[in-house]
């Protein structure tokens, strides 16, 4: 009996003790695990709160509210100098209007400053440096750019990032509308340079300086990296500088960026330069058109006032005021001056060469008739202007509406019959002058006269002188425009 009942307790005591080697080893490290990393409640409630950005501003009391952190400049002695240390990279030249002197752009802003009233220590909040916080929380140094003519109608940041030493970094992109005074004398081979100008509103230098502390050196290069679209722009130097300048009676600092860029004249060179000058190619190959006509001074015309529709494009692009006047503006005024000078020596070579033909015409009436000829144009120009005295304008319909002795149309008088003769005969006598004409005006040519040969010297003379003035002037325009930047 006893024995069964140490059996019994045996068999008991080995069903309630486990078998380690039946348990599972990755049940047990699960176990452990969960064991190690088991914080009670409360402990787990309090290490939250201060590895959490709440227990920051709790402690550093920092709300919208507190004057402490936006009343006034964030230092404990009004007489500390505040320090803005700022930074400014360009991301886009968007556009550059010259009819307003408008330079439009797209730049990133960082500064950063000191505040005296924030600190904490990393170690008692889990190694936390930074955090970030609304803008309203803290001051702001109140900057604006001087350039600038148009709020940014983009949204500003709305955090501000601050250090556990205190230091406060805010960073902000916008699209700035600003003035820039430009130089178009070189225009469209032109370089501008436009600013933009930081400075504080209310602050004098006493209170608030403005600082750049960035190394110059290689920041063209750092521009050119970051710069997205530049327009018909090409970007060419970055520049930094500092001034102080007297504001409604006290001192403040001016942080100045410059940026220069070249316009890239490709487009204007193929639409406007090279069409002007082919005109004024056109204009001097009208040289070589006879004078005899009219056709020459229809075509001098016609290209005349071409140029004037190309200058008429030129106001729009050029702003209304400038120191003085482009080259542009200039090379379109010496190719219309040459033009209308040109002009003016077709009428004159045409009426000098008249002259000669009238003094034809008058020798020719008073030779007797069969003295010569093929010089009878006297006697046909009296038969037909003769002619033309008994026969009305018109055809023999309208003839013979307004001569009531005249039978109407269909009818076969003798009337009738003559007047249709009379009208072709007419007819033929004009074209008989038409090669009288032309056969007096050879005539000139084989045997100039006196005002012909003047006329031959006058236009030898202005063709060497159009030749010598466009390669002077235009030699002196394209080294001022191309190698007046270098």
């Amino acid at each position: 009996m006893m024995i069964q009942a140490l059996f019994f307790l045996v068999v008991l005591t080995g069903g309630i003790t486990s078998n380690p080697d039946l348990h599972d080893p990755e049940d047990n490290q699960f176990t452990s695990n969960w064991t190690s990393d088991f914080i009670p409640e409360n402990e787990v409630e309090a290490s939250s709160f201060e590895c959490s950005w709440e227990s920051i501003l709790k402690k550093l009391d920092l709300r919208e509210t507190n004057d402490k952190y936006t009343a006034g400049r964030p230092v404990k002695d009004h007489r500390r100098l505040t320090r803005v240390s700022i930074d400014m990279k360009i991301f886009g030249i968007l556009d550059v209007r010259e009819a307003n002197q408008m330079f439009v752009s797209y730049i990133w802003v960082k500064m950063r400053w000191n505040n005296e009233h924030i600190k904490w220590d990393p170690d008692q909040f889990c190694g936390q440096k930074h955090i970030l916080v609304p803008t309203k929380y803290l001051w702001m140094p109140d900057l604006t750019i001087e350039e600038m003519t148009e709020r940014d109608k983009t949204a500003p940041s709305p955090n501000l990032n601050i250090r556990h030493d205190g230091w406060v970094d805010y960073r902000n992109g916008q699209v700035v509308e600003s003035t820039c005074t430009m130089d178009i004398f070189r225009f469209p081979f032109d370089t501008q340079s436009c600013q933009i100008s930081f400075k504080s509103i209310t602050y004098s230098d006493r209170e608030l300086m403005l600082v750049y502390n960035r190394n110059e050196t290689g920041i063209t290069r750092n521009v050119r990296k970051t710069i997205q679209t530049q327009s018909e722009w090409s970007f060419r130097s970055f520049k930094v500088h500092e001034e102080t300048v007297d504001y409604f009676e006290f001192n403040q600092t001016v942080i100045v960026f410059t940026i220069t860029m070249k316009r890239r004249s490709d487009r204007y060179v193929a639409n406007f330069l090279v069409p002007i000058f082919f005109f004024l190619c056109l204009d001097f190959a009208s040289f070589l058109v006879l004078d005899t006509g009219g056709e020459k001074i229809g075509f001098k015309i016609t290209v005349m006032l071409s140029v004037t529709l190309m200058q008429l494009i030129l106001i729009d692009i050029l702003p209304p005021s400038s120191g003085s006047v482009p080259l542009l503006g200039r090379y379109c005024v010496g190719i219309f001056t040459m033009m209308m000078l040109s002009l003016i020596e077709t009428i004159l070579m045409i009426h000098l060469k008249n002259k000669d033909r009238i003094s034809i015409f008058k020798k020719d009436e008073n030779q007797k008739p069969n003295e010569n000829p093929e010089d009878q144009q006297s006697s046909l120009q009296c038969c037909c202007t003769g002619i033309k005295k008994q026969i009305p304008y018109g055809s023999a319909k309208d003839t013979a509406k307004e001569d009531h002795f005249f039978p109407e149309e269909g009818s076969s008088g003798p009337h009738t019959e003559v007047s249709l003769v009379l009208e072709k005969v007419y007819e033929e006598l004009g074209e008989m002058r038409k090669s009288i004409i032309l056969l007096s005006s050879k005539k000139t040519f084989e045997n100039p006269g006196y005002w012909t040969r003047v006329a031959d010297k006058i236009n030898k003379v202005f063709i060497m002188f159009y030749i010598l003035v466009v390669l002077l002037s235009m030699s002196f325009l394209f080294s001022v425009w191309i190698l007046g930047d270098d």
